[in-house]
């Protein structure tokens, strides 16, 4: 009988790593080229890192794209000395690989990816399905919940939604985010910013700023689009940073959460 592990499978490094294999299909191309191709991936948690990365055998890697690198990055990835360069068609991506110290990940090669920090392989595929910005944290859960609970949201004294068919979307280790239907809020008091980001749990978001007031940060509420299938329900609805607006549920004013997005929004006013 196959029996399996009932708590994560996790080690630590002396230099703090956490790691487990991956049981997923990884592939990662640049342009039309595969530059790492595995069905044995390791998945790796740095210090102070919230989001984990991929490291892969030697042996499922195009070596053979790898240079020594002319600049290495030392400093910033934990602990790693050794860094390679990628070419791939005659253009070279400087520090787009590395190896950890650690004697438990000797003989992987990880990457970065670019469409977190901008150089690596531009396309990564699990099994079958594009994935964008980083892995996917197999400990982390993505749920958007159609409700029924009155929410309200104010910006700066000044009522922006008010619903009863807001989606809640909760995702591990982050404040609960109120998705609300385009016809349930004020648009007239936002404006599109041209501003986008990518999440490889929901897509690609695009955002709105507040009409008025300087001291509201800009880029304040967002939408999916396009959603992945996972939260489909946000599809078209727009949602508020929790962090800067005042949002009431049920009649109960929620507080501000802290959360990592926090700092960057308190700079931008």
């Amino acid at each position: 009988m196959t029996t399996f592990p009932t708590e994560r499978a996790v080690r630590t490094t002396p230099e703090g790593l956490l790691w487990e294999p991956g049981a997923r299909w990884v592939r990662g191309r640049r342009g039309e080229v595969t530059v790492v191709d595995s069905r044995r991936p390791v998945l790796v948690w740095e210090p102070d890192v919230p989001v984990p990365l991929y490291a892969f055998p030697r042996e499922d890697v195009r070596e053979d794209l790898l240079r020594p690198a002319k600049n290495p990055a030392t400093g910033t990835h934990t602990g790693s000395r050794i860094f390679y360069d990628l070419e791939v068609g005659g253009e070279v991506e400087e520090n787009a690989a590395w190896t950890f110290p650690a004697p438990d990940l000797a003989g992987h090669i990880a990457f970065e990816w670019f469409g977190r920090v901008g150089r690596g392989p531009d396309h990564w595929y699990e099994e079958e399905e594009e994935i964008f910005i980083h892995p996917r944290d197999p400990h982390k859960r993505v749920d958007a919940l159609a409700s029924s609970r009155r929410v309200r949201v104010e910006i700066d004294g000044t009522l922006v939604a008010d619903t009863v068919r807001p989606v809640l979307l909760f995702e591990t280790s982050l404040p609960t985010r109120f998705y609300i239907p385009r016809e349930d809020i004020r648009v007239d008091l936002l404006f599109p910013t041209g501003h986008h980001t990518g999440c490889p749990y929901k897509g690609t978001a695009e955002y709105w700023s507040w009409r008025d007031g300087a001291a509201v940060p800009p880029n304040i509420a967002w939408s999916y689009p396009d959603p992945l299938a996972a939260v489909g329900p946000i599809r078209g609805f727009l949602a508020f940073y929790n962090e800067a607006v005042d949002i009431t549920v049920d009649g109960e004013i929620q507080a501000r959460p802290v959360t990592p997005f926090s700092r960057a929004l308190s700079e931008r006013t």
